[in-house]
């Protein structure tokens, strides 16, 4: 053998032993207690062995329910949402603090405000924003965790009509008191 051919073998035997002794578990070539394994490894599973990356830092801290809406509402501002309503539901439900729901003039309209919107949270360090309905921008629902914003087509939001669904609870407490 050269003396780069055995210098492959000894670090394949190494990642070998490696995985068999860190839950590499036997293999289908391994022999008696598992400790011993014959013929080299893919090199799929070399790979592997030798990529071992450093756990990600803890993520920055995300900023709290009101900084949230302040700057969902100053995005809302800039690109002239209409209508805009915002729902308290820290003593209604535990979905989120608050629920946002706002109208655009029209699809076009709809989609910039949301896109805006996106932005502007991403802006502020969000991740894992979760966004349905921009494809077709009828209803575009972006939820940024305490967060929920609904940006509407105003025929849309008169049909759905979330602020009566979401107030119903409260004007049943207001007249039972």
């Amino acid at each position: 053998m050269s003396g780069r051919a055995a210098g492959d073998h000894n670090a394949v035997e190494t990642v070998n032993h490696l995985l068999l002794c860190y839950g590499g578990g036997p293999g289908p070539n391994a022999q008696g207690s598992g400790t011993e394994r014959k013929g080299p490894l893919s090199t799929v599973a070399i790979a592997r062995g030798s990529n071992r990356r450093s756990p990600d830092l803890v993520s920055k801290v995300r900023p709290d329910a009101d900084e949230t809406l302040r700057i969902v509402h100053a995005r809302l501002d800039d690109m002239k949402a209409e209508d805009t309503t915002v729902i308290d539901l820290r003593t209604q439900s535990t979905i989120g603090d608050y629920m946002v729901v706002t109208s655009g003039r029209s699809n076009r309209h709809v989609g910039a405000v949301a896109d805006q919107v996106l932005e502007g949270l991403r802006g502020a360090g969000f991740t894992g924003l979760r966004v349905e309905g921009l494809p077709h921008c009828d209803w575009v629902l972006i939820d940024a965790g305490d967060v929920i914003v609904h940006v509407f087509r105003p025929e849309v939001r008169a049909f759905y009509n979330l602020e009566k669904m979401w107030s119903r609870g409260r004007a049943a407490a207001r007249q039972a008191s």
